[in-house]
């Protein structure tokens, strides 16, 4: 149930069915994506208490992680449960391993003062582009597996499947003539007639952000939502944000095959604040206001005026110091909390709604960290940064990164004590063959903080990556077993 202030008005959604046109009334809310693949995790509790401190009714999980399900019992929030790409082939080739996961994996939490389990995300952009067409055959066989399922436990009516997609899953010069990639069409009216025919939405998931940063010549008022000198007409319609465009081009999408009144849930959306030029704390404060504030407006899109999406879940809760950086810098700085839940800038989450306020209770090492040593030449210091920014973060230090301008020295100090604070402070962590030592004094500079570890119960993303290993290995044993049984 969304709370009041993170809700805009009323309002009415179509939703077609195989016979009759049935009107629906919901409310939009503002929800978060709660991503863990972070060297330094704060308790799930924690994390709840977060969430229900800044009032947030809807949150977005990339697998059934047991102790983020754990903590959100009891709780009201909405919860959005992941399934990751890797399991979608087993899942579509065994209708008894998709009884298992439900059961294994949902039932339990699903008892009075349990978790509010509402969607179930099978995948995660697994049309994209990049992936060469990896998942795309294990998608509708893995719905249509899941489905059954959660109609054997009774189920059905009460948690929705749903795909995340990617926004290139469809393209257009101009958004009423959006269309779904070529390759795409038959798969994609398959999936929209299954989501509609359970009362589903369509979760897409939407970056300005990447429009900007891998296109020189997209403008970049166009990114945000308070005006623009370059905007797009189409026909009557005109775009002053690239949201708005975007949108549209998905609404003209799903109406080319048939769906053009399908309810629309923005699974990502956000502006990263550090690791690239155009990724700052303005920027991101500038973006994520605007866009809260646009789609609680009520205003909606050209081709849905007075629609907004359904829920719009930003992208992310927390920073993720883990994260691949093969897209780029900015990957592992997409929260509007830093990694130990400190809100990065002022932020509204509602209309008439307070500012975000930190997390409690966290629980950090002390208070040192490990810098080069100023009494040390440090001209054979190549080797200890690289090996130190190979298993530590250190994006803040490209271009465009917060850290970038803190001269040779404060760079190599920042390395040395991210490679500290990731190894729980260890004292052998600094000696770097002696150009390293501990101080007590924060050498924090401006906007570029040198963070301190938080005491955690796990090992990060390590943990994150054992959990889904483990658990796929778990569904290929007990298929083995069954299949054994049945000889």
């Amino acid at each position: 149930m969304a709370e009041t202030n993170f809700c805009g008005a009323p309002l009415i959604l179509l939703l077609l069915s195989t016979s009759s046109l049935v009107v629906v009334s919901v409310e939009s809310a503002i929800g978060v994506n709660w991503g863990t693949v972070s060297s330094h995790r704060l308790a799930p509790s924690i994390v709840v208490d977060l969430l229900k401190e800044n009032k947030i009714p809807k949150v977005k999980l990339f697998d059934a992680d047991p102790n983020a399900l754990s903590a959100l019992m009891g709780t009201r929030i909405e919860v959005m449960v992941g399934i990751p790409n890797e399991m979608l082939s087993i899942l579509s080739s065994s209708p008894n391993v998709a009884d298992l996961w439900v059961r294994q994996k949902l039932s339990r939490y699903l008892v009075k003062g349990g978790v509010n389990i509402r969607y179930i995300a099978v995948g995660n952009e697994p049309f994209l582009t990049s992936y060469s067409g990896q998942f795309q055959s294990y998608v509708v066989p893995a719905l249509l597996n899941l489905q059954q399922s959660l109609v054997k436990e009774n189920l059905a009516n009460f948690i929705k499947l749903v795909v995340p997609c990617n926004a290139d899953a469809y393209e257009s010069s101009l958004p009423s003539q959006g269309a779904f990639r070529p390759e795409l069409t038959q798969i994609m009216t398959q999936l929209v007639s299954f989501l509609n025919s359970i009362g589903s939405p369509f979760v897409v998931n939407i970056y300005p952000f990447l429009s900007l940063y891998g296109n020189s010549d997209f403008p970049e008022d166009y990114a945000f939502f308070d005006g623009t000198s370059h905007s797009v007409t189409d026909g009557q319609n005109v775009y002053s944000n690239a949201f708005d465009g975007n949108f549209d081009t998905l609404v003209a999408s799903l109406n080319r095959i048939g769906y053009g009144q399908m309810p629309i849930v923005i699974g990502e959306i956000g502006w990263p604040t550090d690791g690239v030029l155009s990724a700052n704390l303005t920027a991101a404060r500038a973006f994520n206001q605007g866009l809260v504030n646009h789609v609680l407006s009520n205003r909606g899109t050209p081709l849905r005026p007075g629609v907004p999406p359904m829920d719009v879940y930003l992208f992310g809760l927390l920073d993720e110091g883990a994260k691949s950086v093969l897209p780029g810098n900015f990957e592992r700085h997409w929260g509007i909390f830093s990694f130990d839940g400190q809100a990065k800038y002022p932020l509204k989450l509602g209309l008439g709604s307070g500012l975000l306020k930190n997390a409690k209770d966290v629980q950090y090492f002390p208070s040192r960290w490990c810098v080069a040593n100023p009494s040390m030449d440090l001209s054979g210091v190549a080797n200890h940064f690289k090996l130190a920014c190979s298993v530590a973060d250190c994006t803040t230090l490209n271009s465009g990164g917060s850290c970038n301008g803190i001269g040779a020295k404060g760079k190599i100090s920042y390395a040395f004590n991210s490679y500290y604070q990731l190894q729980k402070q260890n004292e052998r962590s600094c000696d770097f063959d002696g150009l390293g030592m501990v101080t007590f004094l924060d050498p924090s500079v401006g906007e570029c903080r040198f963070l301190v570890a938080v005491g955690d119960n796990s090992s990060g993303v390590r943990l994150h990556l054992e959990y889904i290993s483990v658990w796929v290995l778990f569904l290929w044993v007990s298929m083995f077993l069954r299949l054994l049984g049945s000889l």
